[in-house]
């Protein structure tokens, strides 16, 4: 037998009984539709809490994949994991103007020499072809790399899956550029922003040696790619419930779009792609090899929820004091600032069965391997872990209540999202794919890479 308990803020939490049959297990069900509505006036982007007038024109965002709001150890400076792109007070953009074709290596490292950017294509010991750039007023260029030097605008070091402190990534070889590539947004209506290879160094140029791959094009310009390359994957239907993963394709130092090499760093090409371009979407992937970067548009964020909104969800859900079945106290998610750390009352879950727990020893035997964990609700065996609220509201793609989690690393967030990121294949080394998780880049595990939550209501 079971009672239902229901409160005022919007959550019917069924009440177990005994056995094992489906109408007993304790559900979260959403069935009051009111404080969505009353939670609209947080649904707007930071931008918009202040004067709208007075705020700066953001192009977007660029946010990197595997850190739940900030970088482990914090975000200092232009080494953050959240990076904002906005109109510059000057144009600092630029664009190719006079081809120097068939000069010496010295007859190029003057014309290099110059105050102004360039792009050097070295074709053997003897030939080298330099690409002039000159200042373009109707546009903004922001540079991203693994390089602390001052043309990088967002500095990117590698992802390593569950990183807590930045110590763990400095242990790892970078495969990183430490010019890898450039962000050129348009300065008028439509704000448009597109990708281009490699970026400039502290001398204003961008070399691609001997064994880079390069080409000339049938108009007679040289274009190239970068050693690992830049991938990028376009979402069908934008960044929205309804996105579907798209293809990835590798940009050019030119912003050409080409199919992906056999290998991340094969000399050979991939097919040129005419029908695409290298222009940023909302919900754009941007894979660097070793970090991936998430694209919102100005305009996507104005329809993503923002962190206040997820912390309003957060004590929704602490208001409907989930219990745990087995030692009957109440579960709390701890607040977001304390997103790292295990509290006394964090809720957990079997990965298996999707029933969540506090922590307790029931089921904890000896000839039990690792984490395995046997659920005293249905005796199901797999995975015990900590649940934990995905705190970097850019990769939600809706509003909804944090029903679900992804699997093995219990970051909660809404259904739509864990359905969505367990559908995309984000790179992982030189020639392999596999989906992970947003919020720490841990690969996802099981049938669907997560799991529905199943709370228990107080007895009371």
């Amino acid at each position: 037998m079971y009672r239902k308990s229901k409160w005022k803020c919007g959550y019917n939490l069924v009440v177990l009984g005994h056995g094992n049959n489906e109408k007993s297990v304790p559900q979260l069900l959403i069935r009051d539709l009111k404080f969505e509505k009353s939670l609209a006036k947080l649904m707007f982007s930071p931008d918009q809490e202040n004067h709208p007038s007075k705020a700066p024109v953001k192009y977007g965002e660029l946010i990197v994949l595997g850190y739940n709001g900030s970088l482990p150890n914090g975000d200092r400076g232009r080494r953050k994991s959240r990076f904002a792109l906005f109109k510059r007070p000057k144009a600092n953009g630029v664009k190719p103007s006079t081809v120097h074709i068939a000069c010496t290596p010295q007859a190029a490292k003057a014309i290099s020499n110059k105050d102004q950017h360039s792009i050097s294509y070295t074709l053997s010991r003897a030939q080298t072809v330099v690409v002039e750039y000159t200042h373009d007023s109707n546009t903004d260029m922001f540079q991203i790399g693994r390089s602390t030097e001052s043309p990088i605008d967002f500095v990117v070091t590698d992802t390593v899956p569950g990183s807590q402190s930045n110590s763990d990534t400095q242990s790892v070889q970078s495969t990183i550029s430490r010019f890898a590539c450039r962000i050129i947004c348009e300065r008028n209506p439509p704000f448009t922003a597109r990708i281009y290879a490699a970026g400039f160094d502290s001398s204003k140029n961008i070399f691609l040696g001997e064994k880079a791959a390069k080409w000339k094009t049938s108009d007679g310009q040289m274009d190239g790619l970068t050693t690992n390359g830049v991938l990028v994957m376009h979402p069908r239907n934008g960044f929205t419930e309804d996105s579907k993963p798209g293809v990835w394709r590798e940009i050019s130092v030119c912003g050409n779009v080409f199919s992906l090499r056999e290998t991340r760093s094969a000399q050979q090409r991939g097919k040129m792609v005419e029908n695409e371009t290298n222009q940023l979407q909302d919900g754009s992937l941007i894979d660097l090899c070793g970090a991936t970067l998430l694209w919102r548009t100005a305009e996507g964020l104005s329809r993503t929820p923002t962190v206040k909104h997820l912390e309003a969800l957060r004590q929704e859900i602490n208001a409907a004091r989930p219990q745990c079945p087995v030692g009957f106290n109440t579960l709390a998610f701890p607040s977001m600032k304390r997103k790292d750390v295990v509290d006394e009352k964090q809720p957990w879950v079997y990965l298996n069965c999707g029933h969540v727990h506090g922590y307790h020893n029931w089921g904890n035997k000896e000839e039990r391997d690792g984490k395995d964990r046997e659920c005293p609700m249905c005796r199901s065996v797999g995975p015990y872990v900590p649940l934990w609220l995905g705190c970097e509201a850019g990769f939600y793609v809706d509003a909804g209540p944090p029903t679900h989690a992804f699997s093995p690393c219990g970051h909660v967030c809404s259904e739509k999202t864990t359905a969505y990121w367990s559908q995309i294949p984000l790179p992982h080394g030189t020639h392999t794919f596999h989906a992970a998780c947003p919020f720490c880049a841990h690969q996802l595990a099981g049938e669907q890479g997560y799991i529905r939550l199943i709370f228990q209501g107080p007895l009371d």
